[in-house]
């Protein structure tokens, strides 16, 4: 069983290229695929769905379009908040909140607490880096660490897994990258020390149900021995 599915959500510009649209055409599409995979994973009982949707790296792209993405992440918020409560769904935000323009981070804030009481999650990586998570980890750890509250030889992984951006987040046990690309783009890079992959060349915004089943079924016939001996050898994907 899938506890907690990661998806790099990647290829809406070369959606939108491929019809001639503008991107923020793609990005819309790719927001209608939120909707759909949100279903899919109530109905495979996956508790927590986290998204890459916009890293540390994505603030070089042209100002036009950063401008759309921010626009479209409010009217989604707006527009979706219901939908999370139908399917009694929380989200929570994870990354650089404080890089937010004002009004993304009002909304976000409203739909956080609207749905905080309910216990399916649905977490949005914004202004996120694998990188950036780690040093602000390292930095939680040194200011504790020079206020004599943690002594440095006792700092163990354990130690910096509490201070993540989301402690209480399990990790993922399978991230999914759409479009092709096989790299992880610094996404969880602590968490997904053994998170199973698979990457499907089907682009963002025509990500249906046959390609999340398709990405199930792979996991299901994987043997995840976490650097030990299995009962028997793995099973290679087709």
């Amino acid at each position: 069983m899938i506890r907690h599915l990661a998806i790099i959500m990647d290829g809406n510009g070369r959606w939108a290229k491929a019809r001639g649209l503008p991107r923020s055409e793609g990005h819309r599409a790719g927001g209608e695929t939120v909707r759909r995979v949100l279903g899919y994973c109530r109905d495979a009982g996956i508790d927590y769905l986290t998204l890459y949707a916009f890293s540390v790296e994505n603030w070089k792209r042209p100002r036009e379009e950063v401008e759309a993405l921010m626009h479209l992440l409010v009217a989604y918020l707006a527009g979706e908040e219901p939908m999370l409560h139908e399917h009694r769904v929380r989200l929570r935000i994870m990354g650089r909140r404080e890089d937010l323009p004002p009004a993304v981070r009002e909304a976000l804030g409203r739909v956080e607490a609207s749905t905080a009481h309910h216990t399916r999650q649905l977490i949005l990586c914004l202004s996120y880096g694998g990188r950036t998570e780690i040093a602000h980890a390292a930095r939680e750890i040194a200011r504790l660490a020079a206020k004599g509250e943690i002594d440095p030889e006792r700092v163990d992984e354990a130690t910096v897994a509490r201070h993540l951006y989301l402690p209480d987040v399990p990790d993922p046990d399978l991230i999914v990258r759409t479009s092709g690309e096989l790299r992880l783009s610094n996404f969880l890079l602590w968490q997904a020390s053994y998170a199973e992959l698979y990457v499907t060349p089907t682009l963002w915004p025509d990500f249906a149900e046959a390609d999340f089943r398709a990405a199930l079924d792979a996991f299901a016939r994987r043997d995840r021995r976490y650097g030990g001996v299995g009962d028997a050898p793995r099973e290679r994907d087709a």
